[in-house]
């Protein structure tokens, strides 16, 4: 599935991330998250997991209710079940925006964003093929750097997760 993956990424993906709504909440994140440490980064993730079987999530749906979100929600839904989610990662590798909750906050410790944001402009990940136990399909991650069409510098990530049996 990897070459089928990787030509929609050039065909769809690659023209969604110099979008200005991807773009600007990942700046607009990466401006205000500067300061944290990686202490504060784990107590941020350690939150967002517990809130993820809690009745009351502000962390989360902080992040769900963004305008980000809403965009990433209709790129999904357009997909007709291509897409079994979608997010976008900060230059810590923290979630911007979601399509649906993700298990942590913190991605930045996994290849998604390490293979991505850490490679480099024109840097691609595809994860193996695992069933997606939630959505009972059999998918693959795609991960891309996201990179400001102004200063060319690579300023976050995008995963989604692919249907392969929609391609």
């Amino acid at each position: 599935y990897a070459g089928a993956i990787t030509q929609h990424a050039n065909t769809v993906v690659k023209t969604w991330l110099v979008d200005a709504a991807i773009v600007d909440a990942v700046k607009a994140q990466n401006s205000a998250n500067a300061g944290l440490t990686q202490a504060d980064i784990d107590n941020l993730d350690k939150q967002w997991r517990a809130e993820v079987s809690a009745a009351a999530k502000p962390t989360i749906d902080k992040v769900l209710g963004n305008s980000l979100s809403a965009y990433l929600k209709a790129k999904l839904e357009a997909s007709k079940g291509l897409y079994t989610e979608i997010f976008v990662m900060d230059g810590k590798g923290l979630n911007v925006g979601q399509s649906n909750i993700t298990s942590d906050y913190w991605q930045g410790d996994e290849p998604k964003w390490q293979e991505t944001f850490g490679k480099g402009a024109g840097s691609v990940h595809i994860s193996d093929v695992e069933e997606d136990e939630s959505t009972q399909t059999y998918q693959s991650q795609l991960s891309l750097p996201i990179v400001d069409p102004a200063s060319q510098a690579v300023i976050g990530a995008i995963t989604i997760g692919i249907n392969v049996e929609g391609l």
